[in-house]
């Protein structure tokens, strides 16, 4: 075989790789987990709801198609079937992953702005709105009060 043969021969399957027709790992579907009763798989959903995809950052592990999302919910269930309680196995992935694992973190002292900021700046917001409004009716009544004659 000439080299202008073997380019030839190659020529089509590179520029399918190229376009995405032709992919290197095919998407293996996840098979759903098997549960051995309706009470582990009620945990299951409850807890993979309740954690945050890594790599996602907006989705629950429940909702994420990523494949440390796949991961992770197969360790999840492990754990659970090891005996684990749901506590632990937070505190297992918020050791691996940080704080950020949990849609719900702990309230701790490195985490007061995040739980109690939003109250501060709406209270903050309140006393100048307060105050706002008092300062403009007390210029009304002092505009008023001098326009007046009795």
């Amino acid at each position: 075989m000439t080299s202008k043969s073997i380019a030839t021969a190659t020529l089509p399957f590179l520029l399918a790789l190229g376009t995405g027709f032709v992919s290197a790992q095919p998407a293996k579907p996840e098979a759903p987990p098997q549960f051995t009763n309706v009470a582990e798989e009620k945990r299951f959903h409850a807890l993979v709801s309740e954690l945050r995809c890594v790599m996602c950052q907006n989705q629950s592990l429940a909702d994420s198609n990523a494949q440390i999302a796949r991961d992770l919910r197969n360790e999840v269930l492990e754990l659970m079937r090891q005996g684990k309680s749901d506590a632990q196995i937070k505190d297992f992935l918020v050791a691996r992953y940080g704080e950020f694992v949990l849609y719900r973190p702990q309230v701790e002292s490195k985490t007061w702005l995040l739980w109690f900021g939003p109250a501060l700046v709406l209270l903050a917001g309140g006393f100048i709105v307060a105050g706002l409004v008092r300062r403009r009716s007390s210029i009304a009544t002092t505009t008023n009060d001098d326009e007046q004659e009795w």
